[in-house]
């Protein structure tokens, strides 16, 4: 099959919709089918052809907030339109009003939603009002959709009759590695709480540097992370590094897998999300977890992580100070969170459904 993607920024990226591009067309060139991916040019490297067996394309958009995703949509799927693709994957439910556009010259679409992309906070009132009005162009302009979390599936069922399929994030599960790069960061090991996502306010990292602060611990906090287009949020929270608060910025690869695996615990206090892969990526290395308690973080903790009052600064320094002082509760939730990992599919097996997918469009 050949297959065209747009609605992400680039790759290598360590996050979200990027994330699941990467993973399952990676895995599908590896199939034999032939895997396009549309790329923001400030985002990827123009003289990066080819990542992972995936033909890149670099293309212009308008690189602000509001319009830059949409802009570099349009020319993408207009491009993808053009080519000798047979299936167009849309990311993100924003991008979903192109949907309908391929499907005049034969193409199949398919939109991937990986949230509820309006309630976040970033946007603006007439943002919101688009992305509001976007769920309807998800399920009635593509051939396909599909959902990551159950939550979302349901939510986007009850605006159609049409079937939404559910096809969670996948996760690789892998051995912890010893410390040894993060010694550059002044990490021996155990010696430090997590987070790792984007700095975007919805992640809520805010929250976490406020009950952190009032904590009296010898405990380092790591955020891994950063955000975009030079916002104020961002370099708010960037203001507040010290000895005991550090900004790493992005990290993957080996950095990445020590950081998981030597933290005392992983913090996810975010209002939203679809389905964090950087959450199930925590669990799978058996870290603690402690997360906020929005219904899509219970829906992969289970009975398997710490819950605190989502937007609560209070609670979260609450239920942070009672980890840090039940070494012997820590150690059990590390060994639960690595079982409840073993619940999701790995990343071959979320390959396999979207495979299913395309061949049933194209049957």
């Amino acid at each position: 099959m050949k297959i065209a993607m747009f609605g992400i920024k680039g790759v290598p990226v360590p996050a979200g919709a990027e994330i699941v591009a990467e993973q399952v067309g990676s895995r599908l060139v590896q199939r034999g089918h032939q895997v396009t991916l549309y790329v923001r040019a400030h985002y990827t490297p123009r003289t990066l052809k080819e990542y992972k067996g995936m033909r890149l394309v670099h293309l212009a958009s308008i690189p602000t907030k509001n319009f830059d995703a949409i802009t570099h949509s349009f020319l993408a799927c207009l491009a993808a339109i053009f080519s000798d693709a047979e299936i167009i994957h849309i990311h993100a439910t924003g991008n979903s009003v192109f949907a309908w556009l391929p499907r005049l010259f034969g193409k199949k679409t398919i939109v991937q939603s990986h949230g509820l992309d309006w309630q976040r906070a970033k946007w603006g009132r007439f943002a919101k009002i688009y992305l509001r009005l976007s769920d309807y162009s998800t399920v009635y302009f593509p051939n396909a959709v599909t959902a990551v979390s159950k939550k979302m599936t349901a939510y986007y069922q009850s605006l159609t009759r049409r079937p939404i399929s559910y096809i969670p994030n996948g996760v690789e599960h892998r051995e912890s590695q010893p410390p040894n790069l993060i010694h550059s960061l002044g990490l021996r090991g155990n010696d430090y709480i997590l987070f790792a996502a984007r700095f975007v306010p919805e992640k809520g990292a805010h929250y976490l540097i406020q009950a952190f602060n009032r904590i009296n611990t010898d405990k380092k906090l790591v955020l891994a992370g950063d955000g975009s287009y030079g916002d104020q949020y961002a370099e708010q929270l960037k203001k507040q590094a010290s000895e005991k608060i550090l900004f790493p910025g992005f990290v993957q690869g080996q950095l990445f897998e020590e950081l998981l695996s030597n933290a005392y615990l992983f913090v996810l206090p975010s209002d939203i999300e679809g389905l964090s892969t950087g959450l199930l990526e925590a669990m799978s290395f058996g870290n603690c977890v402690l997360v906020s308690d929005i219904e899509e973080n219970i829906e992969a903790v289970g009975d398997a992580g710490c819950i605190f009052e989502a937007g609560n600064a209070h609670d979260l320094m609450l239920k942070l100070s009672d980890l840090l002082t039940n070494v012997d509760r820590v150690k059990q939730y590390r060994t639960l969170a690595k079982e409840r990992a073993g619940v999701y599919d790995d990343w071959d097996k979320v390959t396999d459904e979207i495979e299913a997918l395309y061949r049933k469009l194209l049957a």
